[in-house]
């Protein structure tokens, strides 16, 4: 199963918001997947644990030097971008 985190800058609403949008993407696309959701600093710090991290493309860079794979989105609420953005990482 992918282990997925969704953070945002608060870690209340837009995560929530993303959490509940991937859930429903990675179950179009046939991908097991455990999405948890957070602030950018609680996911920073559990990054390591996770496969995949989706945040705001703004926020991209507080993920440099941790191992999962993280996707920048520009609209948080198009399920379309983030379909196109796993297919493009390769994630399975």
């Amino acid at each position: 199963m992918l282990k997925v985190i969704a953070a945002c800058g608060s870690g209340m609403g837009s995560s929530q918001i993303i959490k509940m949008k991937l859930a429903k993407v990675f179950k179009k696309l046939g991908i097991d997947a455990e999405v948890y959701h957070t602030n950018v600093g609680d996911a920073k710090s559990q990054a390591n644990n996770y496969d995949v991290v989706f945040c705001s493309a703004s926020l991209v860079d507080t993920f440099k030097g941790t191992k999962p794979v993280v996707i920048g989105l520009k609209n948080l609420l198009s399920e379309g971008e983030m379909e196109e953005k796993i297919q493009a990482a390769g994630i399975k």
